[in-house]
């Protein structure tokens, strides 16, 4: 790492821990590309000092990607604490400026390979129904924040709420059927948005199977208990205190989670 790269590391480290967002334009040349973006995410990772508990995988859709001038998703670590069990209650002031997005989460059964074809992911895979609170340490970041400082940022990694956990193969008859799912999130028993699976690089296996390439080539893999969170089905929305609900159809239940004031 360059001592560039080790100072935005410790910024966006400080911002983590002190909720002070910190000024986009400020970091305009801070980066080389992808690869230096990878490699303060990862001195952001070790700052944390916390067990990695899974990845979130963004920039799923041709939407999200042509907003962040990208070709391609990207990922980000988050540690262990960050994944919550639904029905889950969090304080609005413990997070920055989050969004709410609906996703699968797929959680690794043992060690994902590079070589791994979908239909093995699909037989080495539980798969939940979840919602991602996307976070960011920048402000004003949605949705105008450039590409390699979302990297850098954990992939704007904020909470991961998950509900029941099923094997892949057991919920889902193929693995053409995890593209099939449709979801419908509410607020305050108000329907926001519906969204569907196939918004997911048209399967979320596929995006999973992304990630698993994209950390072997850095030396890195999805080990056995950790988590995924996919990609989002919808263009989320804002997060705001009240009752958010995502409710899924083939069986996979629904998530709650409560925001409140602080």
């Amino acid at each position: 790492m360059t001592e560039t790269e080790n100072q935005l590391a410790q910024q966006l480290f400080n911002a983590y821990q002190t909720k002070h967002a910190l000024n986009a334009n400020d970091f305009t040349t801070q980066l080389a590309g992808e690869d230096a973006a990878y490699r303060v995410q990862a001195e952001l990772t070790t700052l944390k000092n916390q067990p990695v508990g899974g990845y979130k995988v963004s920039l799923t859709s041709a939407t999200t990607q042509k907003m962040f001038d990208a070709d391609s998703p990207l990922y980000g670590a988050q540690v262990a604490n960050h994944f919550l069990a639904a029905p889950a209650t969090v304080r609005q002031g413990a997070m920055m400026s989050p969004l709410v997005e609906v996703e699968l989460v797929f959680k690794a059964k043992e060690k994902l390979a590079a070589t791994d074809s979908l239909e093995d992911l699909w037989h080495k895979t539980t798969v939940a129904p979840g919602l991602e609170l996307p976070d960011s340490r920048f402000a004003d970041w949605f949705p105008d924040l450039a590409k390699n400082l979302v990297v850098a940022d954990a992939a704007v990694g904020g909470l991961v709420v998950y509900g029941t956990e099923l094997d892949t193969d057991q919920r889902f008859s193929s693995v053409e059927d995890v593209a099939t799912p449709h979801c419908t999130l509410w607020h305050d028993g108000e329907k926001l948005v519906d969204g569907a699976a196939s918004e997911v690089l048209g399967n979320p296996l596929k995006s999973l199977q992304w990630l698993v390439s994209k950390l072997d080539a850095q030396g890195k893999a999805v080990t056995a208990g950790q988590r995924v969170s996919s990609g989002t089905f919808v263009l989320p929305p804002h997060l705001t205190t009240g009752h958010w609900q995502a409710d899924f159809d083939h069986e996979l239940g629904n998530v709650q989670l409560d925001v409140t004031a602080d």
